[in-house]
Formats: structure tokens, sequence, C-alpha cells
């Protein structure tokens, strides 16, 4: 019986024997480079080579992401756009959830192909899967500040002997304010009251509920969601700030992670990601209108008004590479040396950090494509 191939698997195929013909042009044969010889002819004809293929591999199954409502997630928003105006490379299914730990479990079953999510929990799920997942780029910077719903805070020594409410249990919320509380001299177990809530959301009803000298945690954007409805709430400690002021490394919000094996067997979608992904970063600073519409349609924020305001507060970054690593690194160090449980145990190796496949890699998998699609 004969192989059927559809339309979209026959320009596909065209495509990467078309993408090996240009590579071999650079330095060898098909067949070479796919062993891994014309490894070393990375120059501008094997991008332009790469560009080929990336085209013909958009056609694939959309990429699977997943982000936090909130800061995270809205340097993701401007994908779905892109796609609707047919100016991203690949297709998108973006997914959006109330709670890290609802997509941890997806993630390690390979539900998901990437997802946003704190820079501490991503060093622990890398632990936790033994190298499962990767980290591609830093996507927030610090976001949250203390506000208080009357006039006692002044200084981190006002917060002695009170209650904070505050999101994020066993993540950057959590740790970064341990972190400043111990640095200002205040013992986060003895000398205050932590009360953890799942969403910022639930935080800013429990401050609307409280008549006055109400503390919290909270991130941007829900810090301005939370002052657009009451004029009273003041912020009192920038934390990105107070950081700064103690330590001399980078805050980091969040990381965008990877699955390993989907990193390996999909190259050619991780570098379109990325092209992309830096391409919906540069619109969430930019383009605060669109960006903020995107944001109140998906669910990112409640309203648009409140995602214009607060997106220059954010803090929404594309870093990658050795800058992202440098960062990282640093920043995962303070959080090990305050509690190695912060980040798993363990500071996460190199391998933990996404690098680029090679050209060879590339065409390698995308003709095991072709020989799959012909079976």
């Amino acid at each position: 019986m004969k192989n059927v191939i559809s339309r979209r698997s026959f320009l596909k195929a065209a495509g990467i024997i078309g993408a090996s013909a240009a590579l071999a042009a650079c330095g060898g044969s098909a067949s070479s480079a796919v062993s891994g010889s014309a490894a070393s002819s990375e120059a501008a004809s094997s991008e332009a080579a790469s560009s080929e293929a990336a085209q013909v591999l958009s056609t694939t199954d959309a990429l699977r992401i997943a982000g936090l409502k909130g800061p995270t997630t809205m340097g993701l928003v401007n994908l779905l756009s892109m796609e609707a105006d047919g100016t991203a490379a690949m297709d998108y299914d973006l997914q959006l959830y109330g709670a890290a730990d609802e997509i941890v479990p997806l993630l390690m079953k390979g539900e998901l192909d990437m997802a946003a999510i704190p820079a501490n929990l991503a060093a622990t799920l890398y632990q936790k899967t033994n190298g499962g997942i990767q980290a591609v780029a830093v996507n927030t910077l610090g976001v949250l500040y203390v506000v208080e719903k009357g006039d006692t805070v002044h200084s981190f020594a006002d917060l002695k002997g009170r209650t904070i409410l505050s999101t994020g249990k066993g993540t950057t919320p959590e740790y970064v304010l341990r972190y400043l509380l111990r640095k200002n001299g205040i013992d986060p177990d003895k000398d205050v009251k932590i009360e953890y809530y799942s969403e910022a959301s639930e935080v800013t009803a429990q401050m609307a509920a409280t008549k006055k000298d109400a503390i919290a945690v909270l991130p941007q954007p829900y810090v301005t969601a939370a002052q657009m409805k009451d004029s009273s709430l003041r912020v009192v400690l920038d934390l990105t700030r107070e950081w700064n002021k103690v330590c001399d490394t980078q805050l980091i919000t969040g990381v965008t992670v990877v699955r390993t094996a989907y990193a390996e067997e999909h190259p050619e979608e991780v570098i379109n990601f990325l092209k992309d992904y830096q391409k919906s970063v540069d619109a969430a600073n930019d383009d605060l209108d669109g960006t903020a519409a995107l944001c109140e349609e998906v669910g990112v924020v409640a309203k648009a008004a409140i995602a214009k305001k607060a997106l220059p507060k954010c803090n929404i970054v594309y870093r990658i590479g050795d800058e992202m690593k440098a960062d990282v690194n640093a920043y995962l160090q303070v959080l090990y040396d305050a509690s190695p449980a912060a980040v798993g145990g363990k500071l996460p190796d190199a391998n933990f950090y996404y690098t680029e496949a090679t050209v060879a890699k590339r065409v390698q998998k995308a003709f095991q494509r072709l020989v799959n699609s012909l079976k």
C-alpha cells in the first residue's frame, strides 16, 4: 500500500530538502551536515538555510505554553496578535493559570511544552525532573511592592509585629520577603505573621474587607488594580529598590522554561519562539494600548485600563543566553545561601540553561521528520 503524503507534508518535505541543500552549499553534502561534520559552517548562508527550514516547520502543531495571571504573562500576550495577523513564525496555544502549582504537573507529564514560572521554581523543577526542563529566557525582573491601607509603615522596621498578606508561598514572593526581612533584622518566623493566599486577587479582596492598617506584598499589576479601587492604599516599599540596598544581584521574578525533550526534538520551533517572543516583549513595552487590550481579552489582567497603567512598572524583559545565565545564577545563589530549599536543595548546573542547537542538529531533526512523514 502506498504512503499518502498530505499537501502540508509535501511542502514541509520540499522545504527541508531545500534547507539541507543550502546547508550543503556552505561546506559539504547534506548527509555530512546531518552527521555533524558541517557544524563549523554556521555563518550567514547557514542562517539562511535555517530560516528556510523555519518557515516550513511553522506548520506543525501549536506550541503549548502556560503562564500565570500577572506580569510574567504580559510579555507573552502579543504572540496571539502576531499569530492572528500572520507575522508569527508558528502557532501558539497560550494557557492561563492562577497558581504555579497548577502548571507544574502539566509540564512534568508533557502536556505543556513551555511555561513562564518563578525563577526559583524553575530551578527546583530542574532538580526534581533530573534535568527535564531548561530556562530559555528571563521574562520579568522585580515587580513586588509592600502596600498598606493606612499610614503606619515607612520602613522595613515598621513591619515588625505586624501581619502581612501575600501570595506565592514557596515561590518568589515568599523568598524575597523572607530574605529582605532577615536583612533588615526581622525574624520572618517570630517577628511577623505572614498569611499566604493562592492568588493576588484574594489578597486585594482581603485588604478591601479590612477597615484599616492592612499590609500586603503584591505584584504589579495588582498594586495598580488595588489602588484604582481604593485611593487610600499606599505603596510603602518597593522591594526591588530594597533588594538593591542589600544585594548586588538582579532581582528576578520569572523565567520562561522549555521541556528539555521538546527542545531536543523541536530545535527549530524553540528558535522561532524566541524570535517571536522578543517581538512580543518589545510590543509589551512599546505598544501599551494594544498589549493592555490583549491582557484584558486573555484574562491576564481584569481591565485594559489597569494593564496600561501597570505595564511600565512591571519590568518585562527578554534576556537570553549568557546574560540570562549570569543574572539567574547570581539570583539563585542568593536564595540558596538564604535557604537551599528555595532552589530545590542545590544550585542547578550549566545544563539548566538552554543553548541554541547547531545547524547540523537542526537539519538532522528536519530529516528525521521527513522520514517519519513518509512512513
